[in-house]
Parts: structure tokens; sequence; C-alpha cells
């Protein structure tokens, strides 16, 4: 009888572990780290002129062809805005600085390269478009000359 309690309460943590990290998953937030910034030397690529799309990503990762498909869509879609796919094996100090704990990450910079956005695992085409939006009003609400 005991075995079975444990049973239940195994499959009850785990189904509760499930619905948390599926609530979690590719969703975007605000960064609490408002003092990270990357510059071109760290993406090997020039910012965009007005957001710039970082996506760590590993070699054997499903879910990064996918994400790299989306925002490859989102950069062609909307003016100004470049992407930028690292490789998180081959560059484990930037991993290790930004505290990238899983691939996918993608990361949404601002014209100027602060990080004003982050998003672990597949994001939706949907919520990148609207991190965007907040990277470009987050600009011109620092820069009001440029309006």
């Amino acid at each position: 009888m005991a075995g079975l309690w444990v049973a239940l309460a195994t499959l009850a943590l785990g189904s509760g572990i499930g619905v948390v990290r599926l609530r979690r998953d590719g969703r975007v937030r605000d960064t609490a780290q408002a003092d990270d910034r990357l510059v071109m030397a760290d993406l090997g690529a020039d910012l965009g002129e007005r957001a710039t799309l970082v996506q760590f990503s590993t070699a054997f990762c499903q879910p990064c062809r996918a994400t790299r498909r989306v925002l490859a869509d989102v950069s062609e879609l909307v003016p100004g805005v470049t992407h930028v796919e690292i490789d998180a094996e081959s560059r484990l100090d930037l991993v290790r600085r930004l505290d990238i704990m899983r691939t996918p990450t993608v990361l949404v910079l601002d014209s100027s390269g602060n990080i004003v956005k982050r998003a672990s695992g597949q994001p939706r085409k949907a919520d990148v478009l609207a991190a965007l939006a907040g990277a470009v009003s987050h600009v011109s609400s620092q820069n009001p000359d440029d309006m």
C-alpha cells in the first residue's frame, strides 16, 4: 500500500513540474541584469540598426533549429533587425557571463547592444515580435531626439 502512495506522489510531482515547465518554456521576459551589454566583438557580427536577436544554440538541439527559422523570419519581416546565432559550446565565456542555462536561449538587444528581453526555450513568433516592439520603444525612450 505504501508503494502505491509513493507512486502516486511521484506522478503528481512529475505532473506539477511538467506544467510549470510548459508554462515557462519559450516565454519572453524582461532581464534582471540591466547592465549587460553585448558589442560587435562579443557577437562576431554587427548589431542591427534597430535591434538584434541573439540565439545561443548547440549542434544537437532540435528546438534550436525551429528557433532559428522563427528568428530568421522575424529578422526578414522587421527592417533594421539582425539575427545572430552563437554556438554555446564554442563561446563558454559568454555563456557563463550571461548565465545561459539551456539552449535555445534568445536575447533581444536594443540598437546599443543592451539586453532588454530574454527567452529560454523555443519562443513563439508573436512573442518575439512583441519583444522587438519593446526593444525599439526602449531605445526611443532613452533617446527622445531620435523621434
